[in-house]
């Protein structure tokens, strides 16, 4: 049967962790894309729980709590719904899990609409983030991180990662500490035969990624295959993993909007251009 769509016959490559990756690839496939999946990450829980519990414990004592992504808030909300010494259990109406008894206190800022709308599904908010990008430059642009002196921040991230967002919090004078609560890890076991095995016949026609560390795993896991990507457009919702995929080798690396949705209207504009299949 022939797809239809702005994306018929397109092949892309989704690279996304796995349990990530289903409704990006079912919205690809909407649009007659033939999606090649090949997660190119891994999302594990923290190796230090302790730490993660006895950080969260204090959380009211902060004024406002940021949370880096979509994956920050999922593992970030579930540990604080954990069970722990010293405080009770909440139930989470509807859901039969614990919920989060969320100190009214501590404000809460996103870096982005997929991770605000992420922290309004767990049930959490109202969320200030900022419009129009994904990234600590949009959220550091806000008028409302403008003055923060004496202000106690909790980032709530992986372990690991950038630390722009805390160190121009700390110049601004505030006083910054992280709830790391998951990590990011490179996938065990993955077959790339079927990836290799579109590129060979010709179906592959995009890349796509989300950070520089899931191109960075596509690359080592591929070995001396990577090189065969680098005449297919990549997209990445992020000008700085474009940049990125660039230096590596990339003949052509767009930038599209922020999140899936914007990544998704890059992929549209690009083939209904001249680069239809």
């Amino acid at each position: 049967m022939t797809r239809a769509g702005p994306l018929a016959g397109v092949g892309v490559l989704v690279t996304r962790p796995a349990t990530q990756a289903e409704a990006l690839s079912a919205r690809l496939r909407g649009l007659g894309a033939e999606v090649v999946a090949f997660p190119a990450l891994a999302i594990l829980p923290t190796v230090r729980p302790d730490a993660l519990r006895n950080t969260l414990a204090g959380l009211g004592a902060y004024d406002l709590a940021i949370f880096i992504s979509p994956r920050a808030a999922e593992y970030g909300l579930a540990a604080l719904a954990e069970p722990a010494p010293n405080r009770p259990e909440h139930e989470l109406a509807g859901s039969g899990a614990r919920t989060i008894a969320w100190p009214p206190r501590t404000r809460i800022a996103a870096v982005g609409e997929g991770t605000a709308k992420a922290l309004a599904g767990l049930g959490v908010g109202p969320v200030l983030v900022p419009q129009g990008g994904a990234d600590s430059e949009h959220l550091l642009a806000l008028p409302e991180l403008a003055r923060v002196e004496g202000r106690r921040i909790l980032i709530f991230r992986g372990e690991g990662g950038r630390e722009l967002l805390a160190e121009a919090l700390r110049a601004r004078g505030a006083k910054v500490d992280y709830a790391e609560c998951y990590r990011r890890g490179r996938p065990e076991g993955a077959d790339p035969g079927p990836l290799l095995e579109a590129l060979a016949a010709g179906r592959l026609r995009a890349v796509t990624v989300f950070s520089g560390e899931t191109l960075d795993n596509l690359m080592s896991l591929l070995g001396e295959d990577a090189p065969r990507l680098f005449t297919i457009p990549l997209f990445a919702p992020h000008s700085r993993v474009a940049a990125h995929a660039a230096r590596l080798g990339f003949v052509a690396a767009t930038a599209t909007p922020p999140g899936e949705a914007g990544l998704i209207d890059g992929l549209v504009e690009y083939f209904s251009r001249d680069h239809s299949a």
